[in-house]
């Protein structure tokens, strides 16, 4: 189907894939990345997924092998609930997985809540998709403190986002969706979980189910249970094999309806 592999050639997804080679070149990025913006760290929220795990072991051996050339590189680790996170020996053990440099703590629970007050007090409806709402208010506020240290430490901050949430358009514009590199693009699903595996990643951790864990009315809501299509089809789709029709129906609908956030700001006049 052209369409498909038209979204494939965009988002990246190379058709060969090796681990080892893509650790070796994505450390690589990182480390040539932070050397020419001439900063000396780097930030990342750790939630306690295989995405943050495989961009925080990234980024730490980066930022080691630069200190090794002799260079000034720091990876700063940074924990970011909302109050009690519900996966938090998850998130515990990541950290403790990746070793980094230095570990931060921001509980973002009174400032999200006080923007969401605020907003309600300017007279939207309190009801309607609330506790949606109030998750991209936790995504951005995350942005937001990452961002805040990356500027007292001369840093940039990593994203996560990867092929498969891009194709689904499963992240927050300006939240997830905002930082100064990300190290994980045109990896799949799958290929990210191989790629965590040969960094010695914890098997629990590699094969957790995803989820944004962002509504509160649906604590660790799987992933796969809001997209509607599994992670198998999706890395399938991303890797030109053909899936169920309605699968594909599925990915192709989320994928347009998604398009406004894979693109830059629209200049008018």
């Amino acid at each position: 189907m052209i369409e498909q592999f038209t979204i494939i050639k965009a988002l990246g997804v190379q058709p060969d894939f090796n681990a080892a080679h893509e650790i070796e070149k994505r450390i690589a990025f990182l480390k040539t990345y932070l050397v020419d913006s001439r900063q000396t760290a780097y930030v990342l929220g750790i939630s306690g997924g295989v995405d943050s795990l495989t961009a925080g072991l990234l980024a730490q051996r980066a930022v080691r092998e630069l200190r090794e050339d002799g260079r000034t590189a720091t990876f700063i680790a940074v924990r970011l609930p909302y109050g009690v996170q519900a996966d938090e020996d998850d998130a515990t053990a990541a950290v403790t997985a990746i070793g980094p440099d230095r570990v931060m703590t921001v509980d973002i629970k009174p400032a999200a809540d006080s923007l969401m007050a605020a907003v309600l007090a300017g007279g939207i409806d309190p009801v309607l998709h609330h506790h949606f709402i109030l998750g991209n208010v936790k995504a951005r506020q995350r942005m937001v403190a990452q961002y805040a240290i990356a500027g007292t430490a001369s840093g940039l901050v990593i994203g996560t986002d990867h092929a498969a949430e891009a194709l689904m358009g499963f992240y927050t514009k300006f939240g997830d969706g905002a930082a100064d590199v990300l190290p994980l693009a045109g990896l799949n699903k799958r290929r990210i979980r191989a790629v965590a595996a040969a960094l010695g990643a914890p098997d629990h951790l590699v094969w957790k189910v995803p989820t944004a864990d962002l509504e509160s009315d649906a604590p660790l809501r799987p992933d796969e249970e809001v997209y509607g299509v599994t992670y198998e089809q999706i890395d399938d789709f991303l890797e030109g094999r053909s899936i169920e029709p309605a699968a594909t129906d599925r990915i192709l609908s989320a994928y347009k309806a998604s398009a406004h956030k894979r693109a830059l700001p629209v200049p008018g006049g």
